[in-house]
């Protein structure tokens, strides 16, 4: 994978010019675009500034995230060829910063549920994941060093997990979601995929303006809870060995770890989850519902015709549900530092025909904290662990999450 830190280092030190750099990328998109497919667009001649903390940084933008000089198609055929007039927010500011914006990336129709054609480049008989998918398959595939996804139940930890790089799903309007098509006002958080947590650490840092991100202090003997959301069904042997090793990886680095069960109304919340997200997706994509029926995919479209019976009343008891789980989740911090659970079910589901099941990452979209996932090596296919952090403490989440990163590549 190319490392967002290594290519700004290199370049600090006179090594590598921006321009070199991007060129890094577009020679791995030639080597491995055939084979994995991660890409709804490619700029063939994007502007490279030489300045800024992003210079010399090729960019992955998930293809719902409007920029002004690509088309953003929502991986629908509503949206064939469509070109909006401006960038989205945090294109606009990445831009600002020194990026090359380089691609925009597949994402299943709107966001949703049903696959792309994006194949995993750990093995291109299985998914990437979704909604996420060509953000998370291009970074692992090492043909970008940064790229943009967005989550609404598990769409940017769950690829990361399952293609093998490093993401976060920050705080909830950490980053603005201006210009990135709706699908849950509520639940709708843009997030980052690198090579590994140091790289997100810098990414989020110069992109939200918040220096104290990167290289956030960790306590010298962090209180991190284990979670195991057996309220979600048993994990698959492949992720409970990733959390194990996760968990021992982070005793080694001084940590406290010791098993916590998730308090009431959490697990009510985690089951309320779908009510808030398609009660609101089918009022945000009513437009799509009415004009273009027949050409949404067959799982979207089935899972929003089920929407049409969910009553105000039931949604704004979930809403009132996940506000007094946010308040349980604040109290539960109080004796933790950190949270470490699954990443995902499991390695990357064979076959094409689903995105796998994001139940392991729903609960923490709707409670808005900042979630890490992090690669835990092994000899099989990938399977990632997630660190999760109070809301608004995301530079502690990543600290975390590097801490158990750097025990793991140690051994």
């Amino acid at each position: 994978m190319l490392s967002l830190v290594d290519i700004r280092t290199r370049i600090a030190a006179g090594t590598l010019t921006p321009a070199a750099a991007v060129q890094l990328s577009r020679e791995a998109i030639a080597a491995r675009e055939p084979t994995v497919g991660a890409l709804a667009a490619l700029a063939a001649d994007a502007a490279i500034p030489a300045e800024g903390p992003f210079a010399g940084i090729a960019l992955g933008v998930k293809d719902i995230i409007d920029t002004a000089d690509l088309p953003t198609q929502m991986g629908s055929p509503v949206y064939a060829g469509w070109c909006p007039r401006a960038d989205a927010a945090v294109v606009s500011r990445l831009r600002a910063l020194g990026a090359c914006v380089l691609a925009k990336t597949t994402t299943s129709p709107f966001a949703s549920i049903d696959p792309t054609e994006t194949r995993n480049p750990n093995a291109p008989g299985r998914t990437p994941g979704g909604s996420s998918a060509g953000s998370a398959a291009a970074v692992a595939a090492g043909m970008l060093p940064l790229a943009l996804g967005t989550q609404t139940g598990g769409s940017v930890i769950r690829p990361a997990s399952f293609c093998g790089c490093a993401a976060i799903k920050p705080s909830f309007r950490l980053l603005p979601t201006v210009g990135v098509k709706t699908f849950s006002w509520a639940l709708d958080t843009l997030g980052l995929f690198g090579a590994g947590v140091r790289d997100l650490s810098y990414a989020l840092a110069h992109l939200a303006g918040r220096p104290e991100i990167d290289g956030a202090a960790v306590p010298d003997a962090p209180r991190i809870g284990l979670v195991l959301q057996d309220f979600a069904g048993p994990a698959e042997p492949e992720a409970q060995a990733a959390l194990e090793a996760a968990r021992r990886a982070a005793e080694r680095a001084g940590a406290r770890v010791s098993a916590v069960a998730l308090p009431d109304p959490l697990p009510e919340a985690w089951a309320l989850h779908r009510v808030i997200q398609d009660y609101e997706g089918r009022q945000a994509l009513a437009w799509e519902i009415a004009a273009h029926r027949p050409l949404l995919p067959a799982k979207m479209g089935r899972q929003l015709d089920a929407a049409e019976a969910i009553t105000a009343a039931e949604y704004d008891a979930a809403r009132r549900c996940a506000h007094r789980s946010r308040r349980a989740l604040k109290d539960l911090f109080g004796d933790f530092d950190a949270l470490l659970t699954f990443s995902a079910a499991g390695p990357a589901p064979a076959g094409l025909g689903s995105t796998g099941d994001p139940r392991y990452n729903r609960l923490w979209t709707l409670m808005g904290v900042p979630c890490v996932s992090v690669p835990v090596p092994g000899d099989g296919l990938p399977v990632g662990a997630q660190v999760i952090a109070r809301f608004g403490d995301d530079g502690r989440a990543l600290a975390v999450a590097r801490l158990i990163e750097g025990a793991l590549a140690r051994g």
